[in-house]
């Protein structure tokens, strides 16, 4: 049965444009409209395109459709269906490079302490209103109809968009989910958005009330990451999570210099695992050792990550030829390079200057002796060919030695 619409349909713009939708997903929309179904754009699809940002993913809230089964059979007959969402009534596809997220209007219910401690309703035919009262900011909450072209915005989430707000829809439903702590901080960093007054009082409820504890680790690294990566000035976040005393390091001296970060690799294609191991490593610089590993415990499981923060935290960069190539063996100069440039290390110019002359910049100092030119030697191979090798290369990066001159000194100092 097709749904009647009873609320106000806004044609409140600030994108002039059409939301620019894959060709097989406005397939998907129209067989569904077309069976007597409503989807809707909704959430950060439809804030970001008001916001004119790049929609890097869509979610498509069925309205009128009996269950979870008859929503799978239409969306298979286009492509594969994921259902690891589906205790949450959503199903999952992807198109494309695009992400997308379909569900039934739902409620919920919280019923324990872990994120995954929710009653879930499905209700196909709930009005939209009461559809958008579980989801946690108004900007998050306006739906569009890619038919008619408009916005149908039941918690005035394009009039905050315009005035730059973070607000909440539902105190009761809100408080429920100790994530949006850090889903508000996030946002406010991305869009540069101030919190409302009474929002930050339901986030100082969540946290006093210890609910911030139960959250795992993972959730709170992928909202960390979000605030991290995707924020032109990460020190807006920074501050909320400083005064509201979120951790116990507190990252007050780090803010010109994680702003620095964020500028530096605007116009850089860098890897963001990369990047984002920077983003902590100058975030956690000049921090005592047993806080930083204590820190990032908190926060990940991933040991790969932990150790890759962990060891550029303590290295430091010297204007010294030998000191890089030493360095170079060990660590990408480059990265230690962007974290002392974003601290402003006056002499980091001649670095990179040493840096690049000797081809130490992304990777490490290329020997002159290899295993193959011992065997040329005369050598038999054996476990004293590390010790060889290492000598060689110190006296490479000590006294500037050829391969000839290495070559002599290796027979001078180990042919008998």
């Amino acid at each position: 049965m097709r749904l009647e619409l009873q609320f106000h349909i806004q044609k409140m713009y600030i994108n002039k444009s059409k939301i620019n939708i894959p060709k097989l997903l406005i397939d998907i929309l129209t067989t569904l409209q077309d069976s007597g179904y409503k989807p809707y754009l909704v959430g950060g699809c439809v804030r970001d395109f008001l916001l004119n940002k790049a929609v890097k993913d869509f979610d498509i809230e069925v309205f009128g459709i009996e269950n979870l089964e008859n929503l799978k059979l239409i969306l298979e007959k286009y492509t594969k269906v994921h259902d690891i969402g589906k205790s949450f009534g959503v199903l999952k596809i992807n198109i494309d490079d695009f992400d997308i997220d379909f569900s039934i209007p739902r409620v919920e219910k919280k019923v324990g302490k872990t994120h995954k401690s929710f009653e879930i309703k499905l209700l196909s035919n709930l009005n939209i209103k009461k559809a958008a009262k579980r989801r946690d900011f108004t900007i998050n909450a306006i739906y569009y109809d890619y038919f008619k072209d408009s916005f149908i915005d039941p918690f005035d989430g394009i009039k905050d968009l315009k005035k730059r707000k973070i607000r909440y829809i539902d105190k009761k439903s809100f408080v429920e989910d100790s994530l949006r702590v850090f889903r508000a901080f996030g946002f406010a960093s991305r869009f540069d958005f101030k919190i409302t007054k009474k929002t930050k009082q339901l986030l100082k409820t969540i946290i006093k009330s210890g609910e911030l504890n139960n959250l795992s680790k993972e959730r709170v690294f992928e909202e960390l990451k979000k605030l991290l990566l995707k924020s032109k000035k990460p020190s807006v976040g920074l501050k909320l999570l400083d005064e509201f005393q979120i951790f116990k390091i507190s990252f007050v001296k780090k803010y010109k210099a994680i702003d620095k970060l964020s500028k530096i690799f605007e116009n850089r294609d860098i890897d963001l695992k990369r990047a984002l191991v920077l983003y902590f490593v100058v975030l956690l610089k000049d921090e005592k050792e047993e806080d930083v590993f204590e820190f990032l415990s908190k926060i990940t499981s991933d040991k790969k990550f932990i150790n890759s923060v962990v060891s550029l935290c303590k290295e430091s960069l010297e204007n010294d030829i030998i000191s890089l190539k030493k360095q170079s063996l060990n660590i990408v100069l480059e990265d230690l390079i962007f974290v002392e440039m974003a601290f402003g290390n006056k002499d980091i110019d001649l670095i990179l200057q040493k840096c690049e002359e000797s081809d130490i910049l992304n990777k490490a100092l290329k020997p002159h002796i290899m295993g193959v030119d011992l065997l040329d030697l005369g050598f038999t191979p054996s476990g004293d060919f590390k010790n060889i090798l290492n000598f060689a290369m110190d006296l490479q990066i000590e006294e500037n030695l050829s391969k000839d001159e290495l070559r002599g000194r290796i027979m001078k100092s180990f042919i008998k």
